[in-house]
């Protein structure tokens, strides 16, 4: 039988869709390798590189009271990179419901992936090309690479379930941020090297940081390849319209159906609200060191690929801790360490790069393990035969609905001119999102949803 007929054959679900341990585990190995791929845009590109370097070319191309003016809106500069962010994900919103209907309607969720992935990453090379006043090419282009992973994490996470049975989904998870936070230390590595050794390359300090935004897309597209060669499609009973003509009347069903699932959206929107602050810390957090902080951009590489280095072994402690203390009460804890983490921010000496490190080390610890913990939790929460759609659903929380932290971020910064006013804003988002985690039954939630209940969660 030929890899395509096989993959055609394939069953729904994770009992009856892998053949044995091995080609589980080789299907989960290639699912790690989109982790792999893609976290080098979250890490080089959001977190590191374009954030300052799209405010000082909005800078640049501002007037003499620092607004510039995309569609005759007065934006000042400081804020365009937040505004951009957040109108990012209002597209994602629009698209990712639809996609992960489709998804689940027709069983194909690789060429969907593989259409998102390779735009994101045509959009990150194409960054490239953002230089002199052309700030309005990088505000378009972030939109939509970030629209475009957010689009391509629903159908990655919604695998989840299909490659890991329930008492495996914490670790599988943890492994596949793990994967993601190598390579952006990789990478992050190999910037630092180019960055700060620029003029031995021949490079303005411009061009270097354009490479380096660049290569992320490259990066991003050439890893892309392995999962799309071991991740298998499974077959779902066909029936209904086509996919494309009715995905937003599925989206309107899937939204009622998780009416029927009142601890399911608990759950999420206790997510959407802790989330919403790791998202903005994450996308902020270099704006914040450079404007406020006055820290070079070398400093601001070397505490990132420390938070890089750190997450790996975060995420997999996490894991652990998640076996002997459940997931819920493991993201709690990391909760309370994210809100005394802003707290420090907002006291943060400027001019003080060692702060600035201590304060990367406590991110890296948290960061990786939350969110890992945060997938592996819902992957309990989903119905059998609804993962892709209850997974957009989740992504919106993730990515989709993570606007707001950065409006309010860039709100608070356009109406006082303080970033630190900015940051500590945030602390709203982990405080309610805690509470509302806290109130989850999360073994009914799982029960509920018509899955078995682990040992620990």
């Amino acid at each position: 039988m030929s890899a395509e007929t096989a993959d055609a054959a394939e069953p729904a679900g994770l009992t009856t869709g892998c053949a044995d341990a091995a080609s589980r585990r080789r299907e989960q190995r290639g699912w790690y390798f989109y982790d792999f791929a893609c976290s080098v845009y979250s890490t080089s590109v959001l977190t590191v590189f374009l954030g300052p370097y799209l405010t000082s070319v909005a800078k640049a191309a501002a007037d003499a009271d620092g607004f510039v003016h995309p569609l005759g809106i007065p934006v000042r500069a400081g804020s365009l990179f937040a505004y951009a962010v957040s109108v990012s994900v209002v597209v994602a919103v629009i698209v990712m419901p639809v996609v992960g209907a489709a998804a689940d309607r027709t069983g194909r969720k690789k060429p969907l992936l593989a259409a998102a992935a390779y735009v994101g990453a045509a959009a990150t090379t194409g960054m490239f090309f953002l230089d002199g006043h052309r700030y309005l090419l990088g505000a378009l282009l972030l939109i939509v690479a970030n629209a475009s992973i957010s689009v391509s994490m629903v159908l990655y996470n919604a695998y989840l379930p299909q490659i890991a049975g329930p008492d495996e989904r914490d670790a599988v998870s943890s492994r596949g941020w793990a994967f993601g936070y190598t390579s952006g230390a990789f990478v992050l590595i190999l910037n630092l090297v180019l960055y700060t050794g620029h003029d031995s390359f021949g490079l303005s300090e411009s061009d270097a940081v354009r490479i380096c935004l660049a290569s992320a897309g490259v990066w991003w597209g050439a890893f892309t390849v392995v999962p799309l060669r071991r991740l298998r499609d499974r077959r779902v009973t066909p029936g209904g319209d086509g996919a494309v003509g009715s995905g937003w009347r599925q989206l309107m069903t899937t939204l009622r159906d998780m009416r029927r699932h009142p601890l399911t959206l608990s759950f999420l929107l206790a997510y959407l609200v802790y989330n919403d602050g790791v998202q903005t810390v994450i996308s902020q957090a270099s704006v914040y060191g450079s404007e406020e902080l006055g820290l070079d951009q070398t400093t601001l590489i070397t505490a990132v690929l420390l938070v890089q280095v750190l997450a790996v072994a975060g995420a997999l402690g996490m894991g652990r801790l998640a076996r002997v203390y459940g997931a819920k009460r493991t993201i709690l804890g990391s909760l309370v360490v994210w809100t005394l983490i802003l707290v420090a921010g907002y006291f943060l000496p400027a001019d003080a790069p060692v702060f600035f490190y201590l304060l990367a080390s406590a991110i890296g610890l948290v960061l990786g393990g939350s969110q890992a913990l945060s997938r592996s939790l819902f992957s309990h929460l989903v119905p059998h035969g609804k993962e892709a759609e209850y997974f957009s659903a989740y992504e919106m929380s993730d990515r989709g609905l993570s606007w707001l932290g950065p409006l309010v971020f860039g709100l608070a910064y356009q109406l006082t001119g303080s970033y630190r006013d900015a940051i500590i804003s945030l602390v709203i988002f982990f405080v309610v999102g805690s509470v509302l985690l806290a109130r989850v039954p999360i073994r009914q939630a799982v029960a509920a949803a018509g899955n078995p209940v682990p040992e620990r969660i």
